[in-house]
């Protein structure tokens, strides 16, 4: 495995080839799940990733996820303009929290705990635009609401990033909205 720095800055030098990709019109699907930009299976039920193209959501739906979170705003340079409506023709539930990556609040973290709760017993995919957001809030969410080892979390989160600045305060639960 990589050190944590450099998948950091590996995680931002692919966030920013897939905005190339996407201005030039080259967003090819995933050939499998794990070829999905910064996918990381978490358990049987909740995989994550950065942002799916819209093929990579048909490789979801036929993996039977039933669920998909979006911690991504709407402007993200990476995002699909028509997300909620492919995954509703796709029949999969759709939840969006948008979070400002430099602004992380603890009422986005509410609503994601209350939409994972909402989902629990179904197979969830979590993504945002390159899977820190969602690796991020994983993490707290595992520990905190699910009393898994912290050490155990920080591996999973460390497979994406090594969060800094703002996040660190959030991850631990001391940041004040």
């Amino acid at each position: 495995m990589l050190p944590t720095k450099i998948r950091t800055w590996q995680t931002t030098f692919l966030f920013f080839v897939s905005l190339v990709r996407k201005k030039l019109g080259l967003r090819p699907g995933a050939r499998g799940l794990n070829q999905i930009f910064n996918y990381l299976k978490i358990d049987e039920n909740i995989s994550t990733s950065g942002q799916p193209s819209d093929s990579d959501f048909e490789l979801i739906r036929q993996a039977g996820f039933q669920a998909v979170i979006n911690l991504a705003p709407h402007n993200v340079e990476n995002s699909l303009e028509d997300e909620a409506e492919l995954l509703h023709n796709l029949s999969i539930e759709y939840v969006h929290i948008p979070v400002d990556f430099l602004n992380p609040k603890e009422i986005d973290f509410s609503n994601f705990c209350d939409a994972l709760d909402q989902l629990r017993g179904k197979k969830v995919w979590i993504h945002c635009a390159a899977n820190m957001r969602v690796s991020a809030f994983l993490f707290r969410y595992r520990t905190e609401q699910l009393g898994i080892d912290s050490l155990q979390a920080k591996l999973d989160l460390n497979q994406i990033w090594e969060p800094f600045d703002y996040w660190k305060p959030f991850m631990s639960g001391k940041l004040r909205d």
